[in-house]
């Protein structure tokens, strides 16, 4: 009997441990904290940054830090093509443990986007080819991927708008499939050059989903303005 009880408390131990260990934070409602900003540099180029910060909790437990810039040449009106550079690092655990490491990347893009419009509906279509430079704490990786955004605005008066999008990730090595980000915010329009938006966001990976809010403050300049004032 004695036996009997102790095989049970080392399964059911070792099954705790097990669900600690691989608690990659699936049932909590996380948060992505977005600073984004397009910079004109001339008439056919700009600049366009973005940080970010996400967290597996909506104000604790960090989950991944994002700093992206890309330079943008606009050889349409409704076109460009774009070149960048993005670092991330990244815990990919939700329990937080003592002297764990991160996931560190560097990425380098090409991107191409396309803007149109139905109505008063604004489509835009941005397709990203990413070559990825992973490093692990015991691996180093180099990948590359696809990616395809479909992304909607709907102006509700000159102040409010409403936008959404779907993105897929796929893998130019296995497994193909990556992930899937389906997004729905509420924007505000500050000024000419800034706006806020509030929204939600469902990630699908293979046999898992998450759940994040989203909060992005979106900070336009001209540098052209500045140019011309000096000359």
């Amino acid at each position: 009997m004695l036996k009997q009880f102790v095989f049970l408390c080392i399964i059911l131990i070792s099954g705790m441990t097990r669900s600690i260990a691989q608690d990659s934070g699936e049932g909590h409602l996380g948060a992505w904290y977005i600073l984004t900003g397009t910079h004109t540099l001339s008439d056919k180029l700009s600049m366009y940054t973005e940080i970010q910060c996400n967290l597996y909790e909506v104000t604790s437990n960090f989950e991944q830090f994002w700093a992206l810039t890309s330079l943008d040449y606009h050889f349409l009106e409704n076109a460009q093509a774009s070149i960048g550079y993005g670092y991330f690092n990244g815990d990919s655990s939700f329990t937080d443990t003592q002297e764990e490491e991160n996931t560190r990347e560097n990425r380098v893009f090409e991107q191409f986007t396309h803007t149109g419009k139905l109505g008063k509906f604004t489509l835009q279509n941005r397709y990203r080819l990413e070559h990825r430079f992973i490093e692990k704490p015991l691996q180093s990786l180099t990948e590359h991927r696809i990616r395809g955004r479909l992304q909607i605005t709907y102006p509700i008066n000159d102040n409010w708008f409403l936008q959404g999008f779907d993105e897929v990730f796929i893998n130019l090595q296995e497994p193909i499939f990556n992930q899937n980000r389906l997004t729905g915010t509420l924007g505000y329009k500050c000024s000419q050059n800034i706006k806020i938006q509030v929204g939600y966001m469902k990630i699908h990976f293979t046999g898992r989903s998450y759940d994040r809010l989203q909060l992005v403050l979106n900070i336009n300049t001209d540098l052209r303005k500045k140019a011309i004032e000096k000359g």
